[in-house]
């Protein structure tokens, strides 16, 4: 609190007189290495290395919202849906070229098969009501077998 009053009324002091009186410093007054208990030197080395580790953080977090916009880019391409102009500006900032993390790859490998299956023959009958496939195979093969049969019996041929 005293800092506060004194910073604020030691400023204004300070424009009305014109700086006059000298530059004493008292113990208020420290630069922010000697606060912090360092030296000149090893506050600069701290301060460059916080500014290398926020320049790492933000770009992991660029990656993620880049593979995010990714992920989200394939499914507007599968579903047919319009882009959108910022998934597609996070993918350039990254470089362009984001693989997907294991786990999103695997999920995206899965929705394709499951699709495979069910755009095929036997998929799409198995989505109809009431059918079952296992009853249509027997009934196959019987009809088969009947027409060996029948083909066998055949004077004609």
């Amino acid at each position: 609190m005293a800092f506060m009053v004194k910073s604020m009324v030691g400023g204004q002091l300070k424009n009305l007189t014109g700086g006059l009186g000298g530059e004493e410093k008292s113990e208020g007054e420290k630069s922010p290495a000697e606060a912090q208990g360092m030296t000149r030197e090893e506050y600069e080395e701290y301060q460059r290395q916080l500014v290398e580790e926020k320049m790492e953080r933000d770009a992991q977090f660029a990656q993620r919202k880049a593979e995010r916009a990714t992920f989200r880019s394939h499914f507007r391409d599968k579903y047919r849906l319009p882009k959108n102009e910022t998934d597609d500006n996070q993918i350039q900032l990254v470089g362009g070229d984001v693989e997907l993390p294991k786990e999103l790859a695997k999920m995206i490998e899965q929705d394709n098969e499951e699709e495979e299956e069910k755009n095929s023959v036997i998929g799409q009958l198995s989505n109809i009501q009431n059918l079952d496939l296992d009853s249509l195979k027997d009934k196959a093969s019987a009809t088969l077998e009947d027409l060996k049969q029948s083909a066998e019996k055949c004077a004609v041929m």
